[in-house]
Order: structure tokens, then sequence, then C-alpha cells
């Protein structure tokens, strides 16, 4: 028998969203690290909560499984312990509270991006992108946030495809360095090189810093959009997140300027949350394409084909997908420089 059940869980989605964002606002999972046992009076005095409120929020976060009961009480679970602790190297409570910050309001008029297909989070007409912005607190938010998505999705597209065999790595809107920071760890003889904006190297380099990596993993500043070419000689170019950024024409436009960068026989990683070929999934892809009506001005997200066509299109050759499952991406399209 066909039932609405399923709706009820599409319409109280936010309640799950919200309840974390509020609990990692708190510091809940970090205040209770190292399997400190807390009780509901216990965060009544810790967070300053009434009883109410403090014991359905331990049970709402339970029920998640962010917690989990240990006597009277509850304490992290293995996630959370790993994930949600400040100050842990994988912390990825920044990607909550961008989400929460940045996101979570705009996404209630997503009927207005719908009918007028421009960004809610930010003013085209007083600014050339979202990367753009006076506000260095959000933009170093969104930077962490990005930096504790890519570094797992980096460790699964190592798993799916073997990059032993290449030795200088460009990764174009390369960020914080996750990807670069990760491959250059799961493969000795790689090196990378972050190619970004002045602010974003600034921060790639604290990150290559602290990952003992300086020497292998470098930065050269500039704007893949604005500028005429990148950097060459490489043998590997990646671009991980960054397509479902833009428009087709823009990203053709970056393709071409990746296949000149590309040294012959090189190849092509394009990282992203790929659309079946069909464009009827799956959530994670098709969802991500929304975010991107209500961030960016003609950003959405492809299938592996449309990827595919663009590259045989650019020039490349010996065109592939691989498939993984990743934090931010679920599979690459690979093509090589004849």
């Amino acid at each position: 028998m066909i039932t609405p059940t399923p709706l009820m869980g599409l319409v109280t989605g936010f309640w799950s969203f919200k309840t974390f964002a509020a609990a990692v606002e708190l510091g809940l999972f970090t205040r209770i690290a190292g399997g400190r046992v807390l009780t509901v009076q216990g965060a009544c005095t810790e967070f300053g909560l009434p009883e109410r409120p403090a014991d359905l929020l331990l049970s709402a976060c339970a029920s998640l499984g962010l917690l989990e009961r240990s006597g009277e009480g509850y304490r992290n679970t293995e996630v959370a312990e790993e994930f949600l602790v400040a100050g842990k190297p994988y912390y990825f409570g920044g990607q909550v509270r961008y989400c929460d910050e940045r996101t979570y309001l705009p996404w209630h008029r997503i009927g207005e991006a719908l009918r007028t297909d421009k960004p809610l989070t930010w003013d085209p007409q007083a600014k050339d992108s979202m990367f753009d912005g006076d506000d260095p607190e959000m933009l170093a938010l969104f930077w962490e946030a990005m930096y504790s998505t890519s570094i797992f999705t980096a460790r699964a597209l190592t798993g799916a495809y073997d990059l032993s065999g290449q030795r200088r790595l460009l990764d174009v809107g390369g960020g914080a360095g996750a990807f670069s920071i990760e491959l250059c760890r799961q493969n000795p003889d790689l090196r990378a090189t972050i190619f970004d904006l002045p602010h974003v190297c600034a921060q790639a380099e604290t990150k290559i810093a602290s990952a003992e990596l300086t020497g292998r993993v470098d930065t050269i500043t500039g704007d893949f959009l604005g500028d005429p070419t990148l950097p060459g000689g490489y043998d590997t170019v990646l671009l991980s997140m960054i397509l479902h950024d833009w428009d087709e024409p823009t990203n053709e436009l970056i393709l071409a300027k990746c296949l000149d960068a590309l040294s012959p026989g090189g190849t092509i990683i394009i990282s992203e949350l790929l659309l079946d070929d069909d464009r009827s999934g799956p959530p994670a892809a098709a969802l991500m394409g929304m975010n991107m009506l209500v961030e960016t001005e003609g950003g959405k997200n492809y299938s592996g084909a449309e990827y595919r066509e663009w590259l045989r299109r650019a020039g490349f050759a010996d065109i592939r997908t691989v498939t993984f499952e990743g934090p931010g991406a679920n599979g690459a399209v690979l093509g090589r420089k004849p």
C-alpha cells in the first residue's frame, strides 16, 4: 500500500540538520571528548539549558547517531569523536557551521531563486562571484568547510584511480589544499601545485606546513577564470568540485586551459558529484545542483556524459569515468592529452 510516510521524511529533513547544527554551535561534542559521559543535569549546568531542552537535545543527537547512551548519560559516538571535536585533524564542524550560517536561511527563499535564476547568498551586481567577499571570517569558514569535505574525498579518489605513475600535479582552484595534501600523502613520488587566488593560497600554505609537506606541495597565485593561461608542464591536472560552480561555456574555457597546461600524455581528473547520464539522480548530486542555484550564477551539477562530451570537444582522448563514494564527490571523469 502506498503511504505518505516517505514524504514526511522529506518534510522533516531540516529538523535533523538544525539539531545537528545547534549541537555543534554549543560545542557539545568537543566538550565531552575523550569518552566523557554527560547526563541531562550535567548538560543543564554546562550549557545553561533548562532541563527539558537539554533532555530533548541529547536524545535527538543520540537518535542521529552522534551520541550513545552510557549509564545515566551520553557520550560521543565514534564518528562524533573523530570528526566533531574541534582541533582534531579532520574536524567537520566547519562544514556544519558554514551551511548553517551561510546557506540555511537563503534556502528558505528557494522559490525566489527558481523564478529569478539568481543566487541568494550574494549579489552579482556587487561582486564578481561567490568567492569574492569582504567577510574574512565567512571566507575562512568556507575554506575550512571545503577542506574537511575534500580530505576524505581525495582519499576515496586514490582508491579508485592509481596516481602512482604521476609526478607533477596542478590542482586548479585547489582551495586550502586538501586534495594536494592527501594525494601526496598517498603517492610518495607525487609533487603538487595549488593554483588559486592569493588569499586562498595563504590558507593552503598554512595547511601544507601543518601536514609537513612543504617542498612537495606548493602554491601559485592566479585566477583560473581571468588569467589567459594556467601554469604548464604538468602530467596531471585536477579539477575537484570546481566545474559545478560554472556554466557550460565557462567550463569549456577552463578545460581548454587545462589541456594547454598538460604535457603530452598527461591526464585530467574531474572529480565531482556526478549526475546519472539520464539526470534522474542520485539525490546528493541533484540536490547539490539545487544548492548551486542558491549560491552561483550559472552553476549546476552535470552528468558524466556531459563531462565526457566536453573533454572530447576540448581534444582529450581515452576518456573514461571511475566511481567511488566520498563526501564531496561520487566519481571522476578522466581524459588524456594526446
